[in-house]
């Protein structure tokens, strides 16, 4: 967990703004070690967390959760951790064995028509549970969705629309309806400008995502190009209301990651150009 991001964005484990839609975008750098804070970070706040880790296993999270302080395989053994593992469920679905139960939430891989409802349904069911507490069972707090990242799915033949409405149904449960949090990745490769059609898919899903959520991060390298000291840039956004207009305010950081955590700093103050 890093404590100079959370003092950026003004929230604590034990205090922090429900029903939020924080996206998490990246552009010619690396924005998961954002989504590893903001795990570890809900984990520790006593929420109940639906984890879709669509691009790396579970062995690789639990062991940066690890060095962040925190135990995923304790989460998930107390009830407070569900962690789809796309890589393992796609698996199931392209080379289905015998013995093997074929994941339903992946459907959509052997016709990317059909959607992403059974995927939805499998959100909902994680984020809603049963209803019933069992004796002794411990309580937590607002559920919390974390999708890593959401990019992959466009690369597996869904539609981008079809990727919006999941991310909107996602919102209507998990922000309005169970006044959780959502935090979602998406990644963008080319430049804002480039005609490839994958980035233009790429580009429209970001906008998407943007236009919905309350907060978002975007991370991208240095313009100046690679330096030691400093590993890249993040603009923070804020959507707020001032009465019926809608106010938006960004501030732009620098920051350097490092094994177990990271640092955030205004633009031109790190000490390495001071």
């Amino acid at each position: 967990m890093f404590s100079e991001l959370n003092s950026i964005l003004n929230i604590s484990p034990d205090s922090f703004t429900r029903g939020e839609f924080i996206l998490v975008s990246d552009r010619q750098s690396d924005a998961s070690f954002l989504i590893h804070h903001f795990l570890s970070f809900y984990l520790r706040a006593r929420c109940k967390v639906c984890f879709l880790g669509l691009v790396q296993s579970f062995c690789h999270y639990s062991a940066v959760s690890q060095r962040l302080g925190v135990s995923l395989t304790q989460a998930k053994e107390k009830g407070q951790l569900v962690f789809f593992e796309g890589l393992k469920e796609c698996l199931s679905v392209l080379t289905p064995k015998e013995n093997n139960v074929e994941s339903e939430a992946m459907n959509f891989l052997r016709d990317p028509t059909v959607g992403l409802r059974s995927l939805y349904e499998f959100v909902r069911s994680s984020v809603i549970g049963s209803g019933s507490l069992e004796e002794g069972a411990e309580q937590w707090g607002p559920s919390v969705l974390l999708v890593d990242d959401l990019s992959v799915l466009l690369s597996l033949g869904v539609d981008v629309g079809a990727v919006l409405d999941f991310s909107h149904y996602c919102r209507a449960l998990v922000c309005s309806q169970m006044q959780g949090n959502m935090v979602m990745l998406v990644r963008c490769n080319g430049e804002e400008d480039d005609d490839d059609d994958g980035d233009v898919v790429s580009e429209v899903l970001l906008k998407g995502l943007t236009h919905q959520c309350n907060l978002s991060l975007h991370v991208q390298g240095l313009p100046t190009g690679y330096c030691k000291d400093i590993h890249g840039q993040m603009e923070v956004c804020w959507k707020t209301r001032q009465g019926d207009t809608p106010h938006l305010q960004k501030n732009l950081f620098q920051y350097k990651v490092y094994d177990k955590g990271a640092s955030f700093f205004a633009r031109g103050t790190s000490s390495a150009v001071l």
